[in-house]
């Protein structure tokens, strides 16, 4: 069923999503500084491109870990799981559109707290 779920979500958005996140990596990465944010991009950008059979746990990061989400939230975070969040209530509004309105719901939490996260096959 996620490869279901997967193949839709590719052809309905998802492809120009892991761009996106892909894009956000290189320029990320383009200063040395950006490095470590360009890598937690690149990390996202696998799970925006196959989200359904994936899960995705928060937590265990160290004092590097606490200021890189400090950082990452300044720059970058809330405005991705403020969009993520708008994206899933939409979604949401018909049945047909809940399953993807949990993945974004789920991606919406990695955006926020990505250093720490990992993510996993269920």
């Amino acid at each position: 069923m996620s490869f279901i779920g997967n193949l839709i979500w590719v052809i309905f958005g998802g492809l120009i999503s892991c761009i996106m996140w892909l894009i956000s990596g290189i320029l990320a990465c383009i200063t040395i500084i950006g490095i470590p944010l360009g890598l937690q991009c690149f990390k996202i950008a696998g799970l925006v491109l196959f989200p359904f059979g994936k899960e995705v746990e928060i937590g265990r990061f160290g004092a590097g870990g606490l200021v890189g989400n400090v950082l990452w939230i300044l720059l970058l975070g809330w405005e991705l799981c403020l969009m993520h969040l708008t994206t899933g209530l939409i979604f949401c509004i018909t049945i047909i559109g809940i399953p993807f309105g949990m993945q974004h719901f789920k991606l919406a939490k990695v955006s926020l707290l990505p250093f720490g996260a990992r993510i996993y096959s269920e």
